[in-house]
């Protein structure tokens, strides 16, 4: 049973406020690792299927191109701290999430579950420390 002397306790609004009071937007010319690690992960996507494109092992040459044209726009959106390129990505890491773990129910062999397992863990890393980059992202300049 708590004290008196202690304070009561806040509510989840009152901490939502203290935690948005403490965000500071980026600087002109600064980038957390997580959103250079989506940009990576972003031009590594969109070179890798122009490769097999060129090499003929891809699906329909106008479906990839549009992918990989989706992709570099992503990255170059993520670059310039753009919050719809970075919320657009992280809807995609999400798919990529739920794509491992439906697979997950199909999986028979431990190929498949590494499969899965790649699937889930580094996109939901990424989803999750991409959380706090679009928080402060939204923060206006003027609040500081």
């Amino acid at each position: 049973m708590p004290s008196r002397s202690e304070s009561p306790r806040r509510s989840s609004e009152e901490r939502n406020a203290e935690v948005r009071a403490a965000l500071q937007p980026y600087a002109p010319g600064e980038r957390p690792r997580p959103l250079v690690v989506a940009v990576v992960l972003a031009i590594a996507l969109g070179v890798i299927n122009v490769v097999l494109l060129l090499a003929g092992q891809g699906g329909k040459p106008a479906a990839l191109l549009v992918y990989c044209a989706l992709m570099f726009g992503a990255a170059y959106g993520m670059w310039t701290k753009r919050y719809g390129a970075v919320l657009a990505f992280q809807c995609l890491l999400a798919i990529a999430v739920a794509t491992g773990f439906l697979f997950l129910l199909r999986a028979s062999s431990a190929v498949d579950l590494l499969i899965c397992v790649a699937l889930i863990v580094p996109p939901g890393w990424l989803f999750w420390k991409l959380i706090r980059v679009l928080a402060r992202l939204q923060t206006p300049r003027g609040e500081t």
